[in-house]
C-alpha cells in the first residue's frame, strides 16, 4: 500500500509547476528598470530613485500602500466562465485608491486563493492582472497561489491585491486643503465597477431570473454578461497626467474614489469639518445600467445612491481658476467628466456631502 500524497489531498504539484511556468511573461510586460528582482527568488526588489533616461528622483519621498479585492463579482466570472477581466478590477479598486493621495503606482502584488490547481484559469486571471497594471504604469512583480481544496468549492476562487506607491510630502493629497469655492469634477464610471455585486446577483438572478446570456434592451442589447463583467476603470494615467501638469501649484485639493458607500460616504471621507460639498443630483449622466437594476429589484434611490457609484468612479475637487482646464485636460484624455458640485463653508456638525 502507497503513503500519503500530497496529490491525494488535493494538491497536484505538477499542476503547480505548469501554473507557475505560465506567469514569469505576464509580469515580464508590465516590469521597467526600476524592478530589480530575479525571477524565483523570495521578494521583489524595487528601486525608488532611478537615474538615466527615464530618472525619477524625490526629495522627500512617502510611501502609500492600500489592499482590496472584487468581491462577490468573482461569482459572476466563475458563472460566465469568463476569468481574463477580474485582474483588471483587481488593480483598479487598489491603484484607484492609491491616486487619492496624489501618489505614483510603483509596484503591484496579487494573492490567488483557488480550490484546485487549473493552469488556463490562473494564467487568465493573471493576465487580467497584467493588463491592469500595464495600464497603470504599474509593475506587478510578485504574489502568492494557494491552492485550498478544504476551503473553497471546485471552479471557486478568491482574489486580494496589494499595491505600493510613492508622493513627494509637499504633493501629498489628503482634502485638508479643500476649502470653500472650490469645485468638484466627478469622472465617469464604467458602470457597477467592483461594488454591490450581492445586491446585483440578488436581483438579476435570483428575483428577475435572468441569465447571463439574456439581453438588456435599454443597455444597447449588450447581454447581462458583458454588463455585469465591465471591468473597473482605472483612472491612473489621467489623473497622474492632471497632477504632473501642475507641477508647481497645488490645484487638486481633493481625490475621491468612488466605491462601496456611494458618493456621499466616499467624497465626504476627504472633506474637512468646516466644509460641504453641495452636489446637483442633475449635474452628470447615470448610465442606464443603474436605472435597469432598479427597477427589476425595485430598489429605493436612497439604497441606490448608498450602495453604487452611479455612474461616477473618482471625484477631483479642485481650484475654481482651474476647474474648466481640468475638465478639458480629462476629456483630452479620454474621460467624460461633469462639474457635479461646489464647495462652502459649513458648520463643523453638518454633512459633509448633501445632494441637491
Amino acid at each position: 500500500m502507497s503513503g500519503a500524497t500530497y496529490s491525494s489531498a488535493g494538491v497536484d504539484l505538477a499542476l503547480y509547476e505548469e501554473s507557475m511556468a505560465r506567469l514569469p511573461a505576464h509580469m515580464r510586460r508590465t516590469q521597467c528598470p526600476r524592478v530589480m528582482s530575479k525571477e524565483g527568488g523570495f521578494a521583489a526588489v524595487f528601486q525608488l530613485q532611478l537615474q538615466g533616461l527615464f530618472a525619477r528622483q524625490y526629495d522627500d519621498p512617502l510611501l502609500i500602500s492600500c489592499t482590496d479585492g472584487v468581491g462577490t463579482k468573482l461569482k459572476v466570472a466563475v458563472s460566465a466562465g469568463l476569468h481574463d477581466t477580474v485582474g483588471i478590477d483587481l488593480v483598479a479598486m487598489s491603484v484607484n485608491d492609491l491616486l487619492c493621495t496624489g501618489a505614483e503606482p510603483l509596484f503591484f502584488l496579487d494573492y490567488v486563493a483557488m480550490s484546485h490547481d487549473e493552469p488556463p484559469l490562473l494564467e487568465a486571471i493573471v493576465r487580467g492582472i497584467a493588463d491592469g497594471c500595464v495600464a497603470s504604469d504599474c509593475a506587478l512583480v510578485g504574489g502568492e497561489t494557494a491552492i485550498l481544496p478544504d476551503l473553497y468549492q471546485r471552479g471557486d476562487y478568491d482574489l486580494a491585491g496589494f499595491c505600493v506607491g510613492v508622493v513627494e510630502r509637499k504633493r501629498l493629497i489628503d482634502g485638508s486643503q479643500i476649502q470653500p469655492g472650490d469645485v468638484a469634477i466627478g469622472i465617469a464610471s464604467s458602470g457597477f465597477h467592483s461594488n454591490g455585486y450581492s445586491l446585483i446577483r440578488k436581483v438579476v438572478f435570483e428575483i428577475a431570473g435572468l441569465s447571463l446570456t439574456d439581453t438588456v434592451p435599454e443597455c444597447d442589447n449588450k447581454t447581462v454578461s458583458d454588463l455585469l463583467l465591465e471591468p473597473t476603470r482605472l483612472y491612473a494615467r489621467a489623473v497622474r497626467s492632471v497632477l504632473r501638469h501642475y507641477r508647481v501649484k497645488q490645484v487638486v485639493h481633493g481625490i475621491a474614489h468612488i466605491t462601496g458607500g456611494g458618493l456621499a460616504e466616499n467624497l465626504g471621507r476627504i472633506v474637512p469639518d468646516n466644509v460641504q460639498i453641495q452636489i446637483g443630483r442633475n449635474s452628470w449622466e447615470i448610465p442606464p445600467v443603474f436605472g435597469w437594476l432598479q427597477r427589476l429589484g425595485q430598489i429605493e434611490a436612497a439604497e441606490m445612491d448608498r450602495v453604487f457609484n452611479m455612474g461616477l468612479g473618482m471625484v477631483l475637487v479642485v481650484s475654481p481658476h482651474f476647474a474648466d482646464s481640468i475638465q478639458h485636460q480629462l476629456a483630452d484624455l479620454g474621460m467624460t467628466a461633469w462639474r457635479i458640485g461646489q464647495a462652502a463653508e459649513a458648520e463643523p456638525t453638518a454633512p459633509r456631502v448633501v445632494a441637491n
